[in-house]
C-alpha cells in the first residue's frame, strides 16, 4: 500500500523517519511527488488542496494531521472514504497547557506586570484567589475535557459546555441552548475549543459577549471560524470584554495590519496552541494505518454529519 502525504506546514522527512520506525516498508509519496495516482491508496494530509484527494481513483483512508477537519470536509469533491482525525496525547497535553497559560496570564495579571515592569514601578496588585475565578469550557471533547481537568488541578471551578451533556467529576456542565446562556453569565473567563460546524461557526458574537459578565476574558483556542472578528473588537472598545487571547484566526497567518495585532487587550499567537509533533503522533498515524490494513475498526473516525 502507498501513502500520500500533504502538508505545507509540516516536514515531511520528520514524518517518514517516524513512519519508517513504525511501519518499515511503507511506501510514501510527498506531494506534488506523487507518481501514478492510481499507486495511492492512504493519504495522510493537512488542508490539501480541494480536488486533490478526489483525483486519487484507489484512495481508501485519509488520516488528517489536526484535531480539526473542516478544511477537508470543505472540499466539495472530498471522497467518500474513512476520514481519520488526531487525536492524540501530544496534543492533549500541549492544549490544556496553553489553556492554563492564557488562564493564568489573564487572572494573574501578567500583562499589568508586564506594564509596571516596563515603567519600573514595584507595585504589587490584587487578584482573587483560583476557587472564586469561573472558567467556563465551551467544547468538552478530548481537548476541553483535558483542559478542565488542568484547570481543576489548579483550584479554579470550571464550567463545561458541549451539545449533548457529558458528565466530568469537578466541571459544572451544561448543554444545549439553554445550557450555554445558563453558564455564560457565570464565566469570568470563556475558552472555546469547540469542533468548527455548521452549527458552531460564528458562535463567538455580539450575542454571546453581551450574555458573559462584564469584564469577562475570552480565549479562542478552536478555530478561526468561531469568532466573528468585528463583533469582538467591538466588546473589546466597550470595555465590556476585558481581554482576548486569540491562537487562531479567519485568515491564517493573520494580515499585517489587521487590528487584533497592536490591540492592548488582545494577545496573540499564531496557531501554535496545540502542535502535532512527529515524534509524538506518529504512533497515532501508525496504529490507524494498521488497523485499516487488517480491517479492524479505525480509531477516532469522523462522523461527517457532525463534523468531527
Amino acid at each position: 500500500m502507498t501513502l500520500l502525504f500533504c502538508s505545507t506546514t509540516d516536514r515531511s522527512d520528520r514524518w517518514l523517519s517516524e513512519l519508517d520506525a513504525r511501519l518499515p516498508g511503507l511506501e510514501v509519496r510527498v506531494w506534488p511527488e506523487m507518481g501514478d495516482p492510481a499507486d495511492i491508496e492512504m493519504a495522510l494530509v493537512w488542508k490539501p488542496p480541494h480536488g486533490l484527494l478526489a483525483s486519487l481513483p484507489n484512495l481508501k483512508l485519509i488520516v488528517s494531521l489536526g484535531a480539526g477537519v473542516e478544511s477537508l470536509l470543505l472540499d466539495p469533491t472530498l471522497p467518500d472514504v474513512p476520514l481519520v482525525r488526531m487525536v492524540s496525547e501530544g496534543l492533549t497535553v500541549d492544549m490544556a497547557g496553553y489553556v492554563a497559560l492564557q488562564v493564568l496570564r489573564w487572572h494573574r495579571l501578567l500583562e499589568e506586570y508586564k506594564a509596571l515592569q516596563q515603567a519600573g514601578r514595584w507595585e504589587p496588585l490584587d487578584h482573587r484567589p483560583a476557587p472564586e475565578v469561573s472558567v467556563g469550557i465551551l467544547g468538552l471533547g478530548e481537548l476541553g475535557m483535558a483542559s478542565a481537568r488542568t484547570l481543576l488541578s489548579m483550584d479554579y471551578r470550571v464550567l463545561g459546555w458541549s451539545r449533548t451533556p457529558k458528565t466530568l467529576p469537578g466541571v459544572e456542565s451544561f448543554s444545549g441552548p439553554d445550557g450555554l446562556a445558563a453558564m455564560l453569565g457565570q464565566c469570568d473567563l470563556l475558552v472555546c475549543l469547540l469542533p468548527l460546524t455548521a452549527e458552531t461557526r460564528g458562535i463567538l458574537n455580539r450575542k454571546l459577549f453581551a450574555a458573559l459578565p462584564k469584564g469577562a476574558v475570552v480565549v479562542n483556542a478552536a478555530r478561526g471560524g468561531h469568532l466573528v472578528e468585528g463583533d469582538l473588537l467591538e466588546a473589546l472598545d466597550s470595555g465590556h470584554v476585558a481581554g482576548a487571547s486569540l491562537d487562531v484566526f479567519v485568515e491564517e497567518p493573520l494580515p499585517a495590519g489587521h487590528p487584533f495585532w497592536t490591540h492592548p487587550k488582545v494577545h496573540v499567537t499564531p496557531h501554535v496552541a496545540a502542535i502535532t509533533h512527529p515524534s509524538r503522533s506518529a504512533a497515532v498515524v501508525a496504529d490507524a494505518i494498521t488497523a485499516f490494513r487488517e480491517g479492524r475498526p479505525l480509531p477516532n473516525l469522523v462522523d461527517r454529519s457532525q463534523g468531527y
